[in-house]
């Protein structure tokens, strides 16, 4: 099968690959669409190594249709339009999937736009469902709104109840606001957590959805309600806090949680699949939660859209069209 490579200076080129074997409780997957994520970036640098026993190949997710399925198969027939989350190997002609990490396309959706959803949803889901344990009318502060994962929690604060303010760029409020945030904060120009007490009148939120880490900490701990709790999802600022005050966290009873969706374990991504599918296919079909794509390449142009990514300009997903 023909496959994205990574040449020795980091370049990537489409080249011969060996094809997936699938395993008997797997669909192999004839690969339309894929989409990138930071992860990739790191992993094309050699700073991400995927999973043990995974495949080399770059991608998180797909959109496609079934090839074949193994013999303990029961879900899937060949021919269906799927989409899902993987350990690696989306950027591919085709790729292998456990058969409950699959999820039906909704007849509302193309490949391209499906490609766009599971890893952005599933992380969000899992954030702020599973860690956080959002409830209707709480207060939620998603940091890098505009991102990928930021549209996805958005959409689902919003479906769940919440009050979103968000941080990002100033000319990615519109999108923002659209999607359902009620408080944008331009980051750039802005402290985040003078606003956020201003508009609390100075009781914070209840959850904090950040990515940039080190340079945000002890605002957010700042802008934190009692009880409140924080997830944190990547480290793009930076990992050395040189000094804090963590009296907040006792004072105000905090939760910080870590996860990377990537490092769980099979059972796990599986009900996570499993559970976000009953609440997100529906509004799918519906068009009441969509996917945020910034732009469509061929997969020829991988390294353009990689570029694109390492420049933070984009607002929501970048996908690969494959075939």
């Amino acid at each position: 099968m023909k496959a994205v490579l990574i040449e020795e200076d980091g370049k990537m080129t489409i080249g011969e690959y060996p094809t997936p074997v699938r395993g008997s409780c797997d669909i192999k997957i004839e690969v339309k669409a894929t989409a990138l994520n930071r992860a990739d970036i790191l992993q094309r640098k050699g700073q991400y190594p995927p999973p043990k026993g995974a495949s080399p190949i770059l991608g998180l997710e797909v959109a496609g249709v079934v090839a074949e399925t193994g013999s303990k198969v029961s879900r899937w027939k060949k021919g269906d339009k799927v989409f899902g989350l993987l350990p690696s190997g989306g950027y591919a002609q085709y790729a292998t999937m456990h058969e409950n990490m699959a999820m039906p396309i909704p007849e509302a959706l193309g490949f391209t736009e499906a490609a766009a959803i599971p890893e952005v949803f599933l992380t969000a889901w899992q954030a702020l469902v599973w860690l956080a344990k959002l409830k209707k009318g709480e207060k939620v502060l998603i940091h890098a709104g505009a991102s990928g994962v930021g549209t996805a929690a958005i959409q689902i604060a919003r479906e769940l109840g919440a009050e979103i303010y968000i941080t990002a760029s100033a000319p990615k409020h519109a999108i923002c606001r659209e999607l359902g945030a009620s408080h944008t904060i331009d980051y750039k120009n802005e402290s985040f957590a003078e606003q956020v007490m201003e508009s609390t009148n100075g009781t914070g939120v209840d959850i904090i959805i950040d990515f940039v880490a080190a340079p945000y900490f002890q605002d957010n701990l700042k802008c934190l309600r009692t009880d409140g709790r924080m997830v944190m999802l990547a480290l793009l600022g930076g990992i050395k806090v040189p000094e804090a005050n963590l009296a907040p966290v006792l004072q105000k009873r905090l939760s910080i949680m870590g996860s990377t969706l990537r490092s769980r374990g099979n059972t796990y991504q599986e009900a996570l699949t499993k559970d976000l599918a009953e609440f997100l296919l529906p509004l799918l079909q519906e068009k009441k939660i969509k996917p945020v794509i910034e732009k469509v390449y061929p997969w020829e142009q991988v390294n353009e859209a990689h570029a694109l990514m390492e420049s933070n300009k984009n607002t929501g997903k970048i996908v690969l069209a494959v075939q």
